[in-house]
């Protein structure tokens, strides 16, 4: 009796070790891109940012360049995928998740070509801070593409409060995003250099790279100033809510007008009893509709007694609309107008029609709205000069950066979050906000259709706010301050250097990279013929 002996495969088990390490880096991916997410606001978990980034070098350090840029865009995706998810109020049924998952897609190739091109970078003499370098680099070209621009969800977003936000006032969100990156990546390189995968990296390099961002946001914390430099106002801001329906809101003006005159009425009420006087009235994003006037809105800023910012959908002479801020005088009615620049694509302006109509035949109840051209940026209103930016705008550096150009010294954002339901949008927004208070040394007041309303102090802090899809109102004391932060004098420069030294350091990367390949191919060919 015989017996056969079967061999087993000699490639089954390699096979076996790549798929378990494959699927091992896909999880860390995924689950990194998801603490990514989780560090942004409404949780106050700043520093698991870093972390994020920490499991993001781990993943794909050492992989080639397809592979690299595959695991960091399953990173992206555990990032954007939740973090974006009020898309789907704002959109509606009508529009199907697709909108939101293609978004999703382009901003994570981003991702996916910084951890790609980290690859190259790390190699080089501080390679860590090459590759933060390359990430926050490929921030610039979102603020471009898709859809004229989306920066949502840039690295600094995530750091309305702790170590990090000092460093806005020196170089911006750039200088932020860069700080935690590093931080992140530095500590990588740290577990890579002591579990030996690592070994020509110097420890001390490693470590310094880890805590230097750290320090120095610390080490900048106490120039952050807060007081008053010209005098204070006291201002109140009125929400006046609003049905939580996402764009088809765009029907129900008379509503949020209604609404707001409400709120108003009960908060001058309120005043009255406690005999208080306030300078400046702010109204949020189109709270009303107007082409040429509105008596009860001009009756309402008579009773106050006061000048007042409303946000108004104002109708051109053309027939076309622009979303606009409005001084409205007590005497003369409305005069001095900010109109908003950078339009929310979907909302108020549909990208690519066309294309657009192939997803969903429901572009065409979107009508395109009339961007406005940064005059006014700051407007002359209660005795100084008041800079607004409109809602989305926040995620942007220029149009805040322009109003302090133009003598700012109070900031005000008008908002209209009810488009985008009971989710997480109001929170992330106001993040921004407090970042922008820090980056510009101004007091900032948030004043949204349906909250979150805020008054947020130079150094990023709340003083007082709101909660979601409430009838309220705010009044407090802000300081109106003078001082230029270094952030506002490199203005740009911080961005596009950041992005030319990226450029140089993969430039670096793969001319070292070909230098080695020649090299090494050259040493075999003597090495054979000898």
């Amino acid at each position: 009796m015989s017996s056969t002996v079967t061999n087993p495969d000699p490639e089954a088990a390699p096979r076996k070790r790549f798929s378990r390490a494959w699927l091992l880096r896909f999880l860390v991916a995924a689950a990194s891109g998801f603490t990514l997410y989780l560090s942004f606001a409404p949780r106050p978990l700043w520093w698991l940012a870093p972390l994020a980034f920490t499991g993001f070098a781990l993943v794909v350090h050492g992989r080639r360049f397809r592979g690299a840029f595959g695991y960091a865009f399953v990173f992206g995706m555990g990032f954007f995928v939740p973090l974006l998810t009020w898309l789907l109020d704002f959109l509606g049924p009508d529009f199907g998740p697709w909108p939101w998952l293609a978004l999703s897609m382009a901003l994570s190739v981003y991702l996916g070509f910084g951890g790609a091109f980290a690859t190259v970078v790390w190699r080089l003499p501080l390679g860590p801070l090459w590759a933060a370098l390359v990430i926050i680099a490929l921030e610039t070209p979102r603020t471009w593409f898709p859809f004229g621009g989306f920066p949502w969800g840039r690295v600094a977003f995530s750091q309305p409060e702790g170590a990090f936000l000092s460093l806005a006032s020196i170089g911006g969100a750039p200088l932020v995003g860069l700080a935690v990156v590093l931080t992140g990546l530095g500590l990588a390189a740290l577990c890579l250099r002591l579990k030996g995968a690592d070994p020509r990296r110097s420890l001390v390099a490693a470590s310094v790279l880890t805590l230097v961002p750290v320090v120095a946001g610390l080490a900048v914390w106490p120039t952050i100033g807060t007081e008053a430099q010209d005098r204070e106002l006291t201002v109140a801001t009125v929400q006046g809510n609003a049905p939580d329906i996402g764009l088809a809101l765009e029907g129900r003006r008379d509503e949020l007008r209604n609404n707001h005159l409400a709120e108003s009425a009960r908060l001058l009420e309120k005043l009255k009893a406690d005999k208080t006087k306030v300078d400046l009235l702010i109204w949020p994003e189109t709270a009303m509709a107007m082409r040429s006037g509105d008596a009860g809105v001009d009756q309402m800023v008579r009773d106050y007694g006061t000048q007042a910012i409303i946000g108004a959908l104002v109708r051109l002479p053309d027939g076309s609309a622009q979303n606009s801020a409005l001084v409205w005088d007590p005497a003369t009615g409305p005069g001095q107008r900010y109109a908003k620049q950078q339009l929310v694509p979907f909302g108020e302006y549909v990208p690519a029609r066309e294309v657009a109509k192939l997803v969903t035949p429901f572009v065409d109840s979107v009508a395109n709205m009339t961007p406005g051209d940064g005059a006014n940026a700051a407007l002359s209103v209660a005795g100084t000069k008041v800079g607004v930016f409109i809602c989305y705008e926040t995620a942007f550096d220029y149009p805040a950066r322009e109003s302090v150009a133009d003598g700012a010294e109070l900031l005000v954002v008008p908002t209209n979050n009810a488009w985008y339901g009971p989710g997480e949008m109001s929170y992330q927004q106001l993040a921004m906000s407090r970042l922008r208070a820090v980056e510009h040394g101004r007091a900032v007041v948030v004043s949204a259709t349906s909250g979150v309303s805020a008054i947020v102090a130079p150094d990023g802090s709340i003083s007082a706010s709101t909660s979601l899809f409430t009838a309220d109102s705010l009044v407090g004391r802000v300081p109106l301050r003078q001082q230029t932060t270094l952030s506002d004098l490199l203005g740009v420069t911080t961005e596009y250097g950041l992005l030319a030294l990226a450029i140089v350091g993969v430039t670096s990367g793969y001319v070292i990279r070909f230098r080695t390949r020649r090299a090494s191919a050259a040493k075999a060919t003597r090495e054979a013929a000898g």
